[in-house]
C-alpha cells in the first residue's frame, strides 16, 4: 500500500485546525484518518489533534487483523474520544464548544471500510471512477436527500458548512461505516471539506487518474484548492493499493 498525505492552512484561515495521521497495528492493519476541528481560538485544533493522537496511539497497540474486530474497536474508541473532548471542553472556557469531524479508512489486506462523522469525506477510486463512499452529515445534504436542493445548488448554499453530527458536541456520536474490497490499483482518498468545497469531484478524479506518485497527487489537489480560493484548511490523504507486494511512500 502506498500512502501519502498533506495539509495546508489555505489562503484565509489563521490556523490549521485539521489533523491527519496514518498508523499500523501489530498485524499491519492500516488506520488512516483526518479530523477537521470546530471551535474558536485554538479549540478546533485541540479537538482534531486529540482524536488523531488518541486513536493512533491506541491502535498501534492492538493485534487484531479482521475488519469486524477493527470496527468494534473503533466504535469503542470513538465513544471514549468523544467523552474526552467533552471533558476538555467543560474544563476550559477557551475550549468550550469545541468539536471535530472524523473520517477514517481501516485496511486489512483487500478488506476495508471507511467510517465518518461530519462532512470530511472518504472516496474510492476504482476503474477510473470516483465514488464518494461516506455520506455527509450536513444540513445541505439533508436538503439534497429531501429533494429541496440540488448538489449544484448546495455548493453555493450559505448553510453548506453546518454539520449535523460531530465528535465532542454531545454525549453520543456514532460513525457510519461503509465496507469494500480492494482491487489492484484502487485508490482511497480521505479529505477535509477544504478540498471538496474548492475542487469538483470530476477534477479530483482526473488527478487520481494521473500516473504520478500519491505524494504528488496530494500536493496537486491542495494546490488546486488554494488556486480556487483556499477558503479553509485543506487536508488530503491518498492510499494506492497494489496487489503485488506492499510499499509505503
Amino acid at each position: 500500500m502506498k500512502i501519502a498525505y498533506n495539509s495546508s492552512i489555505g489562503k484565509v484561515r489563521e490556523k490549521n485546525e485539521d489533523a491527519v495521521g496514518t498508523f499500523k497495528n501489530k498485524q499491519n492493519v492500516i488506520l488512516a484518518l483526518i479530523s477537521d476541528g470546530i471551535g474558536g481560538n485554538k479549540a478546533g485544533e485541540v479537538a482534531s489533534q486529540l482524536v488523531v493522537s488518541n486513536l493512533g496511539n491506541s491502535f498501534e497497540k492492538t493485534d487484531f487483523n479482521s475488519i469486524e474486530e477493527s470496527q468494534k474497536w473503533l466504535d469503542l474508541k470513538l465513544s471514549e474520544v468523544n467523552d474526552a473532548i467533552l471533558v476538555e471542553s467543560n474544563s476550559d472556557t477557551h475550549l468550550k464548544g469545541m468539536g471535530t469531524t472524523f473520517v477514517a479508512a481501516l485496511i486489512s489486506g483487500i478488506d476495508g471500510f471507511i467510517a465518518n462523522i461530519g462532512d470530511s469525506r472518504g472516496y474510492l477510486f476504482s476503474n477510473n471512477q470516483l465514488q464518494q463512499v461516506s455520506e455527509d452529515h450536513s444540513y445541505v445534504n439533508e436538503l439534497i436527500k429531501s429533494g429541496d436542493l440540488t448538489p449544484a445548488e448546495a455548493r453555493n448554499n450559505p448553510y453548506k458548512n453546518i454539520i449535523t453530527k460531530s465528535l465532542g458536541i454531545n454525549d453520543a456520536s456514532t460513525a457510519d461505516y461503509m465496507a469494500f474490497k480492494l482491487k489492484n490499483q484502487d485508490q482511497i482518498l480521505l479529505c477535509s471539506d477544504g478540498l471538496t468545497n474548492m475542487v469538483e469531484d470530476c477534477d479530483i478524479a482526473n488527478v487520481l487518474a494521473e500516473q504520478i506518485s500519491v505524494k504528488e497527487k496530494c500536493e496537486k489537489l491542495i494546490s488546486m484548492a488554494n488556486e480556487n480560493g483556499g477558503l479553509d484548511n485543506i487536508s488530503v490523504l491518498v492510499m494506492s493499493y497494489e496487489s503485488e507486494g506492499d510499499s509505503d511512500e
